[in-house]
């Protein structure tokens, strides 16, 4: 009986999952059988694979692995796009994984809320390299405040503020570090004829109609966080509110709607495709853009390849920007990509899953990492300079194959101990990228967390994003002049009076048991 509930608590909740990751078909044992030693120490993986081909069983980066563990591995790849389906079918039957890939959706809170998934909270610490989790991180990634999954590490910081280096060098001018240089820029590469071609026809910050909603990540968002709104939530002695109801929100989209008004901002912010936002960079149009380091990379080997003769970079680059106090509010992401879920189903017992997490503690040693994140040292990359530089031929590629597919087991909570990937074929670039990776670092000292990101609230689940769109809505109706302060209030009012006082009373209450 009750064997059959936990099935039927798996299968019924998934159902509806959009999860990040993937899953795989089942190695689980019958209930009748007894588990062998072998299968003690094998770890059945549910695991997404985004290349063209699926990894065998049998292969020889697998090999490395269960060797570099101790531990056998069984991994049913399944493509990306497939990945809810299977999800669904495979939590819904007998055979479940050891490990699958999991996101914090709804319903996967409310699996894991009803004991689906071991709680792992209190378990982390007795691990050499899962005791090191970023603490900010390992907060985000919990469920109201409780971990069901060891997160997989990404980027803390990406928000990046790039402009273009020729219009810089005509006009003489330097980089922005606050905001208030933002604004003198974006003048000055609307008013001060940036290209030299005597003509009105440029403009300084280059936003485009944003398909996410608030805290997306749009350049919105990180001017709020600039301005000291908070990330998402600000929690004000010892209670949460959202950022959109601080005035250091309102004052953002005002410091927005000016620069609208006086044409320091594209003129079609609210219906240029994101697919299309490189082009006015790239066309002489505009000259700033606020996003993330990798769209300024993207951009200047766009650029390096229509004008091979040019020396660069196209664009410099910067991090976060310092408000007028002079105060740095570094907007970060929330630091992983999913997580490796441990079902209650398959690992029934605490010695069972001490294996696991000991064999997932493993995975971030040094030689694990390696293998995850480069490969097989003389098959698909060799080391020059302490830096792995990929290694071309059809057998380095199967090689890399592997690697790229494996990858998505890694959850490197501990520090990169894997090489650093040399795709900078000069010193410049070189030292271009290292510049980023040192402003990475000092931004991460100054990031604002979203407080509530550990937190589900269960009216958000079912009115959030008609909720958010209310107040999307809203600043771009006030970016456009089409409603004042008092209907900036009203749209507040409205979110409010249609759930947001439930979500706001829910996440207070969660928070209130968190930090109790």
């Amino acid at each position: 009986m009750y064997r059959n509930k936990k099935i039927s608590t798996l299968g019924v909740a998934f159902l509806a999952t959009t999860l990040l990751a993937a899953c795989g078909n089942s190695n689980g044992q019958s209930e009748d059988s007894k588990t062998s030693k072998e299968d003690d120490k094998t770890m059945t993986i549910m695991s997404p694979f985004l290349e063209a081909t699926a990894p065998t069983g049998d292969n020889e980066l697998q090999d490395a692995l269960e060797e570099a563990t101790g531990y056998k591995m069984k991994v049913n790849w399944v493509p990306n796009t497939n990945y809810a389906d299977k999800m669904n079918i495979t939590l819904a039957s007998d055979d479940i994984p050891k490990i699958l890939v999991a996101s914090k959706t709804g319903s996967f809170v409310k699996s894991a809320e009803n004991d689906a998934f071991w709680d792992l909270t209190d378990y982390l610490k007795d691990y050499p390299n899962l005791s090191q989790a970023n603490p900010d991180v390992l907060q985000n990634s919990s469920v109201n405040g409780k971990v069901y999954g060891v997160y997989r590490s990404r980027d803390i910081m990406r928000t990046a503020v790039f402009v273009r280096k020729d219009w810089l060098d005509e006009l003489n001018l330097e980089m922005p570090e606050t905001t208030q240089d933002l604004y003198d820029l974006a003048k000055a590469f609307t008013e001060n004829d940036p290209d030299g071609n005597g003509k009105d026809d440029t403009t300084g910050v280059v936003i485009p109609s944003w398909p996410g909603g608030i805290n997306s990540s749009s350049p919105y968002d990180a001017i709020a966080v600039w301005f000291g709104a908070g990330n998402a939530w600000k929690e004000i002695d010892g209670k949460l509110e959202p950022s959109f109801m601080q005035p250091e929100y309102l004052e953002s989209i005002q410091f927005v709607k000016d620069m609208v008004e006086k044409g320091y901002i594209n003129s079609d912010y609210a219906t240029l495709s994101a697919d299309n936002w490189d082009d006015p960079i790239l066309n002489g149009k505009g000259g700033i853009v606020i996003d993330t380091y990798s769209r300024a990379a993207s951009i200047n080997s766009k650029y390096a390849q229509s004008h091979p003769d040019e020396e660069g970079p196209f664009v410099e680059f910067t991090g976060n920007l310092k408000n007028a106090d002079g105060q740095l509010n570094a907007m970060p992401t929330d630091g992983y990509s999913s997580f490796l879920a441990i079902p209650k189903q398959s690992v029934k017992t605490e010695e069972e899953l001490k294996d696991v997490l000991d064999f997932i503690d493993k995975t971030n040693d040094k030689e694990a990492q390696i293998l995850l994140g480069n490969g097989i040292e003389g098959k698909n990359f060799e080391v020059v300079d302490d830096k792995a530089q990929a290694i071309k031929s059809d057998e380095a590629e199967q090689v890399a194959n592997l690697q790229r597919c494996y990858s998505q087991l890694a959850t490197n909570v501990t520090t990169d101990l894997q090489y650093y990937l040399s795709k900078q074929d000069t010193p410049e670039k070189e030292a271009e990228y290292q510049r980023r990776l040192d402003l990475m670092a000092s931004d991460e000292e100054s990031a604002v967390f979203n407080p509530a990101a550990a937190y589900v609230a269960d009216t958000y689940v079912t009115k959030g994003v008609q909720l958010d769109q209310i107040i999307g809505d809203a600043r771009i109706q006030y970016i456009a002049g089409q409603i004042d302060e008092k209907g900036w209030q009203v749209a507040i009012e409205q979110w409010q009076k249609q759930g947001g006082n439930d979500i706001m009373d829910e996440m207070n209450t969660l928070h209130a048991e968190a930090t109790k």
